[in-house]
């Protein structure tokens, strides 16, 4: 389980004050020193994460963050990286004791609410504190409640059955990759160029996840490179019912694809298994309103060394200033890395955030929505510009429909 992507796990955020015992927590709930504990405030700095398998949850992240109080100059760095950790967190545990539950906690409440994350309130070091239960009495609190002491190790095991509990459905049922647009016994062919970004001696994690995920599903899985599609279609003897290619072989796959068989890209199913399809849809179609001069925000979750011909740094620029005739300006954003103030751009486009949790791309485009700035990601940017969008989607009725309506308004 610990080789377990972190973007396939459930994450668990512990939050609060400096010293209210979060890394004492997160180191009795593991059952092993993962975080340093000392009776100084402000021991932890960056986030702690710890991946582990909690059942009958599977596999998570616990997230062990820096105090939310911290102070100076090294504490409003301590301070961003928290709210970081916040944007990608499943569950929050906000850590306190019951004397001091006020500002801090009630500032954490807003955010947790603001992005959607169900909250356990832990009311820690209840052996230090004996008349805790009628502090607890007089706090209006309407989240579940766990009282917890790592010396007497009580509450442990209910804290966990809250964590349980308060799993979201999509981390339960994660939204499906590709399972759903095929059958037991169908064929499908990946197109995986083997190119300057490939990972040597192996494939990016995209591909790996789609075989993987047809497996599971007795679906056959036919790999080949981008110039072999034509040889692989004509040598079979069923009709595949799908391929699946790089976004960057978008437009060399379209046109060795017979338009009778189902066509769309490994971004464009990460789109809907890791975002939101039907949004990054209308963010895609907002191509067509990009002028001279605008700008354009590139986000990618991993952090690669960039090469002479990057997708996100030279291909996806090329296809959008071809597309739209003039020069336009663009940013580009790695890993967690993400700017505030989000109004200054006209289009962000995101990659397809396999290094990242659902949570973390679906926090991405709410503060989007929000900005009223639309979103969209490599593969369905790259469709649009070259042509190919409505073709991409045809596996996706739903998100077909979405761009048929957006279409209508632009025109």
């Amino acid at each position: 389980m610990e080789r377990t992507p972190k973007s396939m796990r459930c994450h668990i955020g512990l939050f609060g004050r400096r010293n209210v015992g979060k890394s004492s927590l997160l180191n009795a709930l593991t059952r092993q020193n993962v975080s340093i504990v000392s009776q100084h405030a402000g021991t932890t700095t960056d986030p702690v994460e710890k991946p582990m398998e909690l059942l009958p949850l599977g596999p998570i992240l616990f997230i062990d963050t820096a105090g939310i109080d911290d102070s100076g100059a090294l504490g409003e760095m301590r301070i961003a990286k928290t709210r970081q950790a916040i944007e990608r967190t499943d569950i929050a545990v906000l850590v306190t004791e019951s004397h001091l539950f006020g500002e801090f906690e009630n500032k954490l409440l807003e955010n947790f609410k603001k992005y959607n994350i169900p909250v356990i309130i832990v009311f820690n070091k209840t052996d230090k504190n004996p008349s805790y239960k009628l502090v607890l009495k007089e706090l209006k609190i309407n989240h579940k409640i766990v009282e917890t002491s790592t010396i007497l190790k009580t509450g442990l095991d209910e804290l966990r059955k809250a964590i349980f509990e308060a799993a979201p459905d999509d981390i339960i049922n994660n939204p499906p990759l590709i399972s759903d647009l095929v059958s037991p016994g169908d064929t499908v062919i990946l197109v995986v160029p083997i190119d300057k970004e490939a990972p040597k001696g192996r494939i990016i994690l995209p591909q790996v996840r789609t075989i993987r995920d047809l497996l599971d599903h007795n679906a056959l899985s036919v790999v080949v490179k981008e110039n072999e599609l034509k040889k692989a279609i004509n040598m079979l003897k069923v009709t595949p019912r799908l391929v699946v290619t790089d976004s960057q072989a978008f437009q060399k796959v379209a046109q060795d694809t017979p338009e009778h068989i189902l066509m769309t890209s490994f971004s464009t199913l990460f789109a809907r298994h890791q975002g939101d399809l039907q949004e990054m849809v209308k963010g895609a179609v907002k191509i067509e309103n990009l002028q001279p001069g605008d700008r354009v925000l590139i986000a990618e979750s991993c952090t690669h060394h960039p090469i002479g011909d990057d997708i996100g740094r030279v291909k996806i620029p090329n296809w959008l200033t071809q597309y739209t005739g003039g020069k336009l300006n663009f940013d580009v954003y790695q890993g967690r890395d993400f700017p505030q103030n989000l109004s200054d751009y006209n289009l962000v486009i995101h990659c397809g955030a396999c290094m990242f949790n659902r949570k973390l791309v679906l926090t991405r485009i709410h503060q989007c929505r929000e900005a009223g700035v639309p979103i969209t990601n490599y593969g369905l940017a790259i469709a649009y510009s070259l042509g190919i969008f409505e073709r991409a989607l045809r596996p996706f009725p739903g998100a077909l429909k979405i761009f048929e309506n957006e279409k209508m308004e632009v025109i």
